[in-house]
């Protein structure tokens, strides 16, 4: 029980969703068959957020989030990755991964528990199609997709046009210098050529930003978000950097970037609705706190391993064993939430990272 709370985190969650929704449906009013979607998805985001309401009242938080690392493959190197940092993507041939049927029974799960959003990550996930095709068939789930944008091709605009539950977010890091800098040759060309065709066959997409030191007011500037705007983009995702290695901590914002990126964002999303601002962790400051750990989400790595988050890849229990429910509210989950590590401001974009030693401590002490 979360008793350092000053306010109801089910609520606060629950109006996040409702916010994002509401935006989301207000962003593709002029594109029919997207808006119609959208409506009818706010239905059954309606009804999820009943359930996790009735489990509350019987006295389980369940969270509306869940991120999904499907694979630990990637045809990227980007400098400062925290997943190839974290040995969570590597280049060797994946062993042991959750299957297809597997990940469709998480999201069936999902669905009964009054899950809203699913993150699908890696890796690069769309090497994953089988998943990705299983996750289109869950309507009532809206299932972000969270991409370099290199494995886009014919095949998957038209899943994508069947599925409008399926949204690619693509990361884009700036315009082509900076992009081409952390991600490789070429890739904001392709970018651009996959927001061009989306936006041609009137598909909802979003882009994915890590905002470093580097990069913060390009990413922030009215002239790089309207050409977002432009192409037909209707979310952007702002995360913050969060450096896993000594040597990249340069790159992390420090307290007055972070002010000047919050600042912007609410300028944003005042001056330009037409798209929808999130901001990781940045929003998570009205929530008191860290909503990791089964707290707003969780996460689970492509072996079935239940985590607190992506940049805390520690699990002490898998998927594969129990059932959705029971790795919401594992030990370590429990001892996370119950001990008020979620609760602090933190230096860092990320408050598990910054108390690591405290995370592994609770591990061993499990084992």
């Amino acid at each position: 029980m979360e008793t350092k709370e000053t306010f109801d985190i089910q609520e606060y969650m629950t109006k996040g969703v409702e916010r994002v929704v509401a935006d989301a449906i207000k962003a593709t009013l002029k594109n029919p068959k997207e808006s119609a979607f959208m409506v009818k998805f706010a239905a059954a985001s309606k009804i999820a957020s009943e359930k996790r309401k009735k489990a509350k009242e019987a006295g389980e938080h369940r969270p509306p989030f869940l991120i999904a690392s499907i694979t630990s493959s990637c045809n990227l190197h980007c400098a400062g990755c925290y997943s190839r940092c974290n040995h969570a993507t590597v280049d060797a041939e994946p062993v042991k991964q959750l299957t297809s049927e597997e990940w469709l029974g998480i999201f069936d799960e999902a669905d009964d528990l009054g899950v809203s959003f699913i993150l699908l990550a890696g890796g690069e996930p769309m090497i994953r199609r089988d998943i990705i095709e299983a996750a289109g068939e869950k309507t009532n789930i809206l299932f972000p997709i969270f991409t370099n944008g290199t494995f886009m091709d014919e095949r998957y605009f038209n899943l994508l046009d069947k599925s409008r539950n399926l949204i690619p977010i693509m990361s884009i890091e700036g315009e082509k210098k900076v992009t081409d800098a952390r991600r490789g040759e070429g890739i904001y060309d392709k970018l651009i050529s996959n927001m061009d065709e989306l936006h041609k066959r009137g598909l909802i997409f979003g882009a994915s930003i890590t905002v470093t030191t580097q990069n913060i007011e390009e990413v922030t500037s009215d002239s790089f978000l309207q050409k977002l705007s432009d192409r037909g983009c209707k979310a952007v995702i702002f995360v913050e950097f969060v450096p896993v290695t000594e040597d990249s901590k340069e790159l992390a914002p420090d307290e007055k970037e972070r002010e000047y990126l919050k600042n912007e964002i609410d300028r944003l999303r005042k001056e330009h609705p037409e798209m929808v601002y999130i901001s990781f962790p940045g929003d998570e400051k009205s929530s008191g706190g860290c909503v990791a750990a089964g707290r707003g989400f969780f996460h689970i790595n492509s072996h079935g391993g239940a985590e607190p988050c992506p940049f805390s890849p520690y699990s002490d229990i898998n998927v594969r064993d129990t059932s959705l429910q029971d790795a919401m509210n594992s030990r370590l989950f429990r001892k996370l939430r119950d001990g008020g590590y979620l609760l602090e401001d933190h230096p860092g974009g990320c408050t598990l990272y910054e108390r690591r030693e405290d995370v592994e401590r609770i591990m061993a002490e499990s084992n």
